[in-house]
C-alpha cells in the first residue's frame, strides 16, 4: 500500500506524519522549527545602518561636512534608508522553506513516501509551493490552506477530513 505523508506547516514549525492506510494512526515522524523566525527582527537585523551611519566622518557621501558634494542620498549614498527586498523575517521563512522543500525533495526520491497532504498557514503556503520540486509536487494529493500545526496527532485527520469536507460542500 503506497504511503502519505501528511504535513503541517507555517512560517516556524513543520510537523510531518505518515499515514500507512485510512484505519491505521498517524504516526509523527519529524517535527522541524525555524528558529530563525522565532527570533525578534530587532535581534535578526544586526547590521542596521541608519539615517546616522558615518554622519560626522569625511566618508559620508553627500554628508555637510565638507561642503556641497556631487552625489546625493536618493543615489545609494550609505546614509540613505536602506530598504531590502525582504525583511529578515520573510527570508528566514523563505529559507525555511527551502529547506522542507529539499527534505520532501529527497524522501521522495528514497522512495520514504509516495503522496502527499500539504497543511500551511495561507502566509507559508505560498512559499512553500514556490519552493517544491516538480515531482513533489505532483505527489500532492490534498492540500489544505490552513495552519494545523498545534492539532493533537489524534484530532488531526479528522480535521482534515473535516476541512475536505467543507471545501467539497
Amino acid at each position: 500500500m503506497p504511503t502519505t505523508w501528511i504535513i503541517t506547516a507555517n512560517a516556524g514549525r513543520a510537523r510531518f506524519f505518515s499515514e500507512d492506510g485510512p484505519a491505521e494512526p498517524l504516526q509523527e515522524m519529524q517535527d522541524m522549527v525555524n528558529n530563525g523566525a522565532r527570533l525578534r527582527a530587532q535581534e535578526a537585523e544586526t547590521d542596521r545602518l541608519g539615517t546616522l551611519a558615518a554622519g560626522k566622518t569625511g566618508h559620508n557621501i553627500g554628508g555637510a561636512q565638507g561642503g556641497p558634494s556631487q552625489h546625493n542620498a536618493a543615489a545609494g549614498a550609505p546614509n540613505s534608508q536602506y530598504e531590502p527586498n525582504q525583511t529578515p523575517a520573510e527570508h528566514e521563512t523563505e529559507l525555511f522553506a527551502k529547506d522542507l522543500a529539499q527534505y520532501l525533495l529527497k524522501a521522495q526520491q528514497e522512495g520514504r513516501y509516495q503522496h502527499l497532504v500539504l497543511s500551511a498557514s495561507p502566509q507559508f503556503l505560498g512559499t512553500l509551493r514556490n519552493n517544491l520540486d516538480p515531482h513533489v509536487r505532483a505527489a500532492i494529493k490534498q492540500e489544505f490552506n490552513k495552519d494545523y500545526t498545534q492539532v493533537p496527532v489524534h484530532q488531526l485527520r479528522e480535521q482534515l477530513h473535516a476541512a475536505q469536507a467543507k471545501s467539497a460542500g
